[in-house]
């Protein structure tokens, strides 16, 4: 199942081949998921403005708590490409175990939150009282799926450090398909299934996403999987081991709570606007997750390229491999930016027929279209000095480019200034325009080289 345990690139392998065969299931992955998103989004936009707004609403405090998940993530990335890539394969799977325990741990916590919270939380983020009601319903019917949501992320990162990616997809695929045929039965109501509306997308994601969990932590306890995790012994904590991965993983879990606070007050701006407004907005962010797919994909395969040849003490093998990822990575979001320059109307149209949101979406994409390469810029060296553990250096950059140029910026543009949706996309431009500059500047630095995980 795993790629090979040594490094992953040596002086007769061909950068580009490993590049793509780590990044393509990623990427495929990425994009079943995201392709199976827009199909959820174009089922609910049918049912108005005001569920389209419910559901951007409600996943606002979910990706906010994705913070410390995202803190297991990096940090089980970074450990355990670092032991496969010096032929620990046991080490690796112990990684991935304690990893599995943390996340159970959290997930129920916030699951518990966000079920008797839910009106609460959206009251925060300025929903309407139409908006409130469907969110709510949504986020407490949505919440057991968080709980293995968390777990599926927490295996696939490990999975994708070993250099496996091909598994995490072929889960992901079953997923999706369940996703869209539940949504189907029970959004509308089709086969003699009860018409839902937003709490039937709610159902389908919650048991969608508990079979993937499931299926992906049955894998590894496996001979299937590299990453062997032994029943014995299971739920005992390994002190150290834990601390290792919370010592990778605490500056994002830091980096990625600013960053969805940020965005959480960010989308409180763009609620005010109205809930017409708030609805282009989240199409728009849903039209433009289709350019995530290759830079997502593409950085997964940096991340897991540093971080074995690191623990296989080959730096110069990590540098060239990133560089490559950022070529390709490159030449793809510039082509997504084309795509989203000359054909926004026709994405939007796939959503909605409401002449206003299509009139507001589209143009949100044309601005957007500036910062694709940027972004991709982003992900790619942010997703390199992870896997060596600068984590610190990529924290640093979102924290302070989200608050002042994404949030601060876009607030003085969107309301002192009048500029409406139009001024919250520009400071969304700036917002990737500087990370993205930081991070090429501080893997050039060449800092991460010296990193010890």
């Amino acid at each position: 199942m795993a790629a090979d345990n040594k490094s992953i690139i040596n002086e007769d392998s061909s950068t580009k081949k490993v590049i793509f065969k780590l990044a393509w299931p990623v990427i495929a992955e990425q994009s079943l998921a995201t392709i199976t998103h827009i199909v959820d989004m174009m089922m609910v936009g049918r049912l108005g403005a005001s569920a389209v707004a419910a559901i951007g609403l409600t996943m606002q405090p979910v990706f906010f708590s994705t913070a410390l998940a995202s803190a297991l993530g990096v940090g089980t990335t970074a450990l355990v490409s670092r032991f496969i890539g010096s032929d620990q394969n046991k080490k690796a799977a112990s990684v991935l175990q304690q990893s599995v325990l943390m996340s159970i741990i959290f997930s129920v916590i916030f699951g518990a939150i966000f079920y008797l919270f839910a009106p609460n939380l959206l009251a925060f983020m300025g929903g309407e009282a139409e908006v409130i009601k469907l969110g709510t319903g949504y986020l407490r019917v949505m919440t057991p799926g968080f709980i293995f949501m968390v777990l599926a992320f927490i295996v696939t990162s490990a999975l994708r450090g070993a250099g496996e990616t091909k598994t995490p997809l072929k889960v992901n695929i079953l997923v999706n398909i369940l996703n869209v045929l539940g949504n189907y039965l029970l959004i509308f109501g089709n086969f003699g299934f009860p018409r839902l509306g937003v709490n039937g997308a709610a159902l389908a994601t919650t048991l969608s996403r508990s079979i993937g969990g499931i299926i992906l932590l049955t894998l590894t306890f496996t001979d299937y999987s590299v990453l062997k995790m032994k029943l014995k012994g299971f739920f005992k904590f390994d002190i150290d081991l834990t601390k290792r991965v919370l010592k990778v993983g605490i500056p994002t879990a830091m980096e990625e709570s600013v960053r969805r606070l940020a965005q959480l007050l960010f989308v409180r701006v763009i609620a005010s606007l109205g809930t017409t407004s708030f609805a282009a907005h989240q199409i728009s962010l849903n039209a433009e997750s289709i350019s995530y797919m290759p830079g997502f994909g593409i950085a997964v395969a940096a991340t897991t390229i540093v971080g074995q040849n690191l623990g296989a003490k080959n730096p110069r093998g990590a540098e060239k491999g990133t560089f490559e990822a950022w070529k390709i990575g490159s030449l793809i979001m510039g082509f997504m930016a084309l795509i989203f320059l000359i054909f926004p109307e026709q994405l939007i149209g796939l959503y909605t027929t409401d002449q206003e949101i299509i009139s507001k979406a589209a143009l949100n994409l044309r601005i957007i279209a500036l910062a694709q390469i940027p972004m991709g810029t982003q992900f790619i060296f942010a997703g390199a000095l992870r896997g060596a553990g600068d984590t610190k250096a990529v924290f640093y950059s979102t924290a302070l480019s989200t608050w002042i140029f994404r949030l601060f910026l876009g607030y003085i543009l969107v309301h002192p200034l009048g500029l409406g949706l139009v001024g919250a996309w520009s400071a969304m431009v700036v917002d990737w325009l500087v990370r993205g500059g930081y991070v090429i500047y501080r893997f050039k630095k060449g800092n991460w080289k010296l990193i010890d995980v």
